[in-house]
């Protein structure tokens, strides 16, 4: 194979044998946990004047480790090494013996800067930023706003379609200037852009992928974010209702709509897979992202609509307790989250699984050492078998391919439903401590970053500050605890940046991220839905590189927010 055949995350690695007999490399990703080895290539002898030579192609996404062995029947080891190998590199491995085997490796052609094409696109799109601030900051002088009155006056205001002569022409800015958290839709509108950005292939990088397995990469944060703001604006927005009049049936029955919808179009539209034919219930895949969002969304807001208060003052008298005041007022539902969580717990590392040991967390396939290959999930794969049955969960989890495993695992099956319900508490809680103390900004941002504090020393103590040897790894198909308690620390944090920059201080209105947050059902089923059509894909020439690739999901996530802003000055929102 030749240099310029390669596709982008990927090398070559030649080795010549010198030794008087064949060789095997094994090779074993750094990101598979406790994996066994895999056969890579087999490498002739050599001749008297030269080496026997094999190339063959390896993946630059992870640290690999090889072991090279000789032998016909019994192999046994001579050297091994490890590296992350870099894109289109290629490398030659010299196996030679003099008093003892030795294993030199050294690189021969030259290696693509794979993250460049990554940069180009954050110069691009800071410079497009850049320009945006500058025509605002332009649009701000004098002389521009009195050029900008005279050309209203002389047109009778026919530009006033334009946001930018909106603002001159005594029109209101784009974004409304009305009691709305404007950092909570900004900040669903982010996860929601970058999600995406990921769902259309992130460039072709690894880290805007699932984590195989344990681990986080910047995938694996959008979906606990939107859990933790469908709990923020629970509390929101029952408080908004019952202050103007909506009883508790009312929300009951708006509830219950809504999650019947979430859930219908979750199955029908992307619950199956078009491989297996026409649309069955044979083969319909049961759990889902809209599903989850949908049944978390019911669960919380069906207890908070039992044990909300309507006026979140009341108390306020009561001096002692201000302090605590978010906790306490909410006991019930307080109880019933840990008792969740301890249910979590429960199944997890005390449910007997058939031909599995108990409290098992791992990927299974080649993992362990390739003790517990039909294992992948423990009690959650289980349940999931068990309830849903194989053919109605997902068959290509993300630990397929790195561990080599066989059986079906849905990252949204119905034991990590629970810890996204426990996810979603602590968005409510956030929604909480805005509607108890929004008198006080200063008091919302302290208890967010003390809850983020909690939250990160609890994730530290669960994973040992480690990706596996942890007592819970973070882990995003499980929905381990970990993850979940890692995520909200996030989430308290960056919600509580926006909240201070954008409804605190007013330095930013959060565009363009607000005008997806403002619509985010419609963006979510669109972009879902026409993901595999022109202009968001098509037929790319350029492999080699990742510009291409880069080029085609950058300007896919564009269209979604463009569109997003278009439908918003068209001051249309698609509800539930």
């Amino acid at each position: 194979m030749y240099i310029n055949e390669l596709k982008f995350d990927e090398a070559l690695i030649t080795v010549s044998n010198h030794l008087p007999e064949p060789i095997t490399l094994q090779y074993v990703s750094d990101y598979c946990y406790q994996c066994l080895p895999e056969s890579f290539l087999m490498v002739p002898m050599g001749t008297s004047n030269q080496g026997g030579n094999a190339s063959a192609v390896i993946s630059t996404r992870f640290i690999i480790k090889f072991q090279v062995l000789r032998g016909a029947e019994s192999l046994d080891f001579v050297c091994g090494w490890e590296r992350l190998y870099e894109e289109h590199g290629h490398y030659m491995v010299t196996v030679t013996s003099s008093e003892s085997v030795l294993c030199q490796e050294r690189v021969i052609g030259s290696i693509t800067n794979c993250y460049l094409p990554l940069l180009v696109a954050f110069v691009t799109l800071l410079g497009i930023s850049g320009l945006y601030l500058l025509s605002k900051v332009t649009l701000r002088l004098h002389c521009t706003q009195r050029f900008l009155k005279d050309c209203c006056k002389k047109m009778s205001c026919l530009c006033k379609n334009s946001e930018l002569t909106q603002n001159n022409c005594g029109e209101e800015s784009n974004i409304p200037k009305r009691k709305r958290l404007l950092s909570l839709d900004t900040f669903r509108g982010f996860a929601l852009t970058l999600m995406v950005f990921v769902n259309y292939g992130g460039g072709g990088y690894w880290f805007f992928e699932h984590a195989p397995w344990n681990g986080l990469t910047v995938a694996d944060l959008v979906m606990p974010w939107f859990v933790f703001i469908i709990g923020t604006s629970v509390a929101l927005a029952f408080s908004s209702m019952l202050k103007r009049g909506v009883n508790r049936c009312q929300l009951l029955r708006k509830l219950i709509w809504r999650t019947l919808v979430l859930i219908l179009i979750g199955i029908f539209l992307f619950g199956y897979d078009p491989a297996y034919g026409p649309f069955s219930w044979s083969s319909v895949r049961i759990p889902g992202v809209l599903q989850r969002l949908g049944f978390t969304y019911f669960f919380v807001a069906v207890m908070h609509t039992f044990f909300c208060h309507q006026n979140t003052e009341l108390a306020e008298g009561h001096v002692w307790s201000s302090a605590v005041r978010d906790l306490v007022t909410y006991w019930p539902e307080w109880i019933i989250i840990i008792s969740l969580e301890t249910m979590w717990l429960c199944l997890t590392f005390l449910l007997p699984v058939p031909g599995c040991p108990t409290g098992y967390l791992g990927a299974g396939g080649i993992g362990d050492y390739g003790r517990y290959p039909n294992c992948t999930g423990g009690a959650a794969g289980y349940i999931d078998q068990w309830f849903l049955g194989g053919n109605h969960m997902y068959h290509y989890p993300t630990c397929k391919e790195l561990y080599k495993t066989t059986q079906p695992f849905d990252p949204e099956g119905i034991l990590g439903t629970i810890n996204s319900v426990v996810m979603a508490f602590f968005g409510l809680q956030a929604g909480k401590i805005i509607l108890i103390y929004r008198k006080t900004p200063l008091s919302i941002l302290k208890r967010f970053l003390v809850w983020s504090v909690i939250l990160g020393v609890i994730s530290a103590i669960l994973t040992k500050c480690t990706r596996d040897e942890g007592f819970i790894p973070i882990n995003k198909n499980l929905w381990s605890l970990s993850y979940v308690t890692t995520l909200s620390c996030f989430s308290f944090l960056l919600l509580g940046l926006m909240f201070y920059v954008i409804d605190v201080k007013g330095w930013w209105r959060g565009q363009p991220f607000i005008y997806p947050g403002l619509n985010s059902i419609f963006v979510y089923i669109g972009h879902s839905l026409l993901a595999s059509y022109f202009p968001f894909k098509w037929q790319m020439k350029d492999m080699n590189t990742h510009y291409e690739v880069v080029a085609q999901d950058v300007l896919g996530t564009a269209i979604w927010v463009l569109v997003s802003y278009l439908l918003y000055r068209k001051k249309f929102f698609l509800k539930i």
